[in-house]
């Protein structure tokens, strides 16, 4: 059974940036599509961005131009790098399979806060 944890979270100012880190336990990011979701207080999680197999990427209009995903194979972890950060970013941010099914079926994680504020 593959888990994610993720890390990397904090607070920071607006403008700011950081980078989020998600280890898997199986040797599954590179034969499958991954993503990075966010929750925001009273909202629904949602897909921020994604990466396939074959590396290409998308993101939500949210944040697009200002995040970047990656993953490194071998060491079996995907990267989130989000740079010029606002305070509507602030959320749990989850890794897991690279799919809106996995909304519906996905086993998440704990997930890592990141709180954008002054």
């Amino acid at each position: 059974q593959v888990q994610f944890v993720e890390s990397g979270g904090g607070l920071v100012q607006p403008g700011g940036s950081l980078r989020l880190s998600c280890a898997a336990s199986g040797s599954i990011i590179s034969i499958v599509a991954m993503g990075w979701y966010r929750q925001a207080p009273g909202k629904q999680r949602e897909l921020v961005a994604s990466i396939t197999r074959g590396g290409s990427t998308n993101y939500a209009d949210s944040v697009k131009g200002r995040f970047t995903i990656s993953r490194d194979n071998a060491k079996n972890t995907v990267y989130l790098q989000m740079n010029s950060l606002k305070p509507e970013d602030t959320a749990v941010y989850y890794c897991n399979i690279g799919s809106d099914l996995a909304l519906r079926f996905g086993s998440w994680g704990q997930g890592t806060q990141v709180t954008v504020s002054s």
